[in-house]
């Protein structure tokens, strides 16, 4: 088809949602390191596992052959609530940049949650109810995953019990309210009500809290509590086969129209959002059939990619799970508080930093404000107010966009828009305010962080 006859939105027709995963690991030359036991630094069983998640989760999550993996059709069903998701061409971005690049983003914010988290949440809920359990615990950044998690709870009658990052807890007590609406308890983390979270507000008073210490005090509830498993909305294997939709259904869009994307970018905090848009694309560079350059956006003040050390690493601040082999800034790495919510993981997904450190994809790293004059420009042309999340990509989009300004290059460029920013409207205020800083850490601040990371033969070489 002619470039004209390209709709803004394009949407595709229920028949053709993916029926199936897509599991990038099948593809991978080099797969992920294995998850070890930090007490025996062995890999973790799947018996071991499954004291922690669910049964089937542990098998999607230790599975590195099989390419793709049938979504059930209750899951299908619950996605075609929202889903499929339109791949938007961003033509009034264009326009306003007066770039010969072609913007497309996939916009994955038509849900109640507000985010493309929805996608792993229904799936793990559903394999909790699946295997009888009562209820699932879990943490929660910026809020969007737990308020995923509480509706997908809701509709499968299970209990939900979110451990929300404190800073997050107090700037947005709107999406804590959205998930107390759909049934979950909140509880800010650090918090006196674990083991765990005493110990940390013991070393850390007044800690805003991490993702890593959210994540402590879930496990711990979890594995203490008859009837119930952790799930979590990132990092993990698992999360990034649920959130391969994204990918799948831009990549059938793209080639409904014969549209081929040069650069394809993703906001990166754990992965999932990333990992899930990038995972088709990625599986034909894998295979030689077609070459794409990816770009991970983080944020300067969580430079994870850009600044952290490939090593294995706790993927939580209590070191109760389980060591992941990612490129980490130490589970003991506590972020600024001043990032707005998201994207403040001391690591990235095993997956993803296994690609990152083949050399399959690129990193950089953004500096908050930047990010939200981003966001900023593309509310007021695209009408839709981004995620600060999402607004990295945004950010990195409109840069590779002014790039082909210079260089009169037509390069179409991809990137994920994960959700809308309506609850993080204290950020945008601080920015509006002229009160929002820069926090980058300095090499010392790191180094402290670093100084945490499990020494053993064969870490950190």
């Amino acid at each position: 088809m002619s470039e004209n006859k390209i709709p803004y939105k394009i949407y595709l027709e229920e028949s053709e949602m993916p029926r199936e995963w897509y599991n990038v690991r099948a593809d991978m030359k080099n797969k992920p390191a294995p998850l070890l036991n930090p007490g025996t630094l062995q890999p973790m069983s799947e018996e071991e596992l499954g004291t922690v998640f669910c049964k089937e989760l542990v098998k999607q999550e230790l599975d590195n052959e099989n390419r793709f993996i049938e979504i059930p059709e209750k899951i299908r069903d619950f996605y075609k609530m929202y889903r499929p998701a339109p791949l938007v061409r961003a033509y009034c971005l264009e326009e306003k940049l007066k770039t010969p690049a072609k913007i497309y983003y996939k916009f994955e914010g038509n849900n109640t949650s507000g985010s493309h988290k929805l996608n792993s949440a229904i799936a793990q809920a559903y394999y909790a109810k699946e295997q009888g359990l009562k209820g699932v615990t879990t943490e929660t950044g910026a809020g969007q995953w737990g308020t995923a998690l509480s509706m997908a709870c809701s509709y499968l009658d299970l209990d939900c019990r979110v451990y929300m990052v404190k800073c997050s807890y107090e700037q947005k007590p709107f999406r804590r309210e959205v998930m107390r609406t759909y049934g979950a308890s909140v509880t800010p983390s650090p918090s006196e009500t674990t083991e765990v979270g005493r110990k940390i507000l013991a070393e850390h008073p007044g800690t805003t809290g991490s993702l890593g210490c959210a994540i402590s005090e879930a496990v711990e509830v979890a594995t203490h509590t008859e009837g119930y498993r952790y799930v979590l909305g990132s990092v993990l294997n698992q999360v990034l086969l649920h959130q391969s939709v994204i990918g799948m259904e831009a990549k059938t869009a793209m080639d409904k129209y014969g549209i081929k994307p040069d650069i394809i970018i993703g906001c990166a905090g754990g992965g999932s959002n990333l990992g899930g848009l990038i995972s088709p694309f990625m599986g034909e560079k894998l295979r030689g059939e077609a070459d794409y350059q990816f770009i991970a956006v983080e944020p300067a003040s969580c430079p994870s990619l850009t600044r952290g050390i490939f090593a294995y690493d706790f993927c939580d601040t209590g070191m109760v799970c389980p060591l992941a082999k990612m490129y980490t800034l130490g589970s003991g790495f506590i972020p600024s508080a001043n990032h707005a919510g998201g994207l403040r993981y001391h690591g990235m997904s095993s997956t993803l930093s296994q690609l990152y450190h083949d050399g399959y994809m690129e990193a950089r790293s953004v500096e908050q404000t930047a990010v939200f004059e981003a966001a900023e420009q593309f509310a007021r042309v695209e009408g839709i107010l981004p995620a600060p999340e999402s607004s990295h990509a945004i950010k990195a989009a409109i840069d590779e966009a002014l790039k082909c300004k210079e260089t009169g290059e037509e390069k179409t460029i991809l990137f994920g828009l994960t959700g809308t920013g309506y609850f993080d409207m204290m950020a945008y205020e601080k920015f509006h305010d002229g009160v929002m800083t820069d926090y980058i850490p300095t090499d010392d601040d790191l180094k402290a962080g670093f100084d945490g990371i499990p020494r053993f033969p064969g870490n950190m070489e």
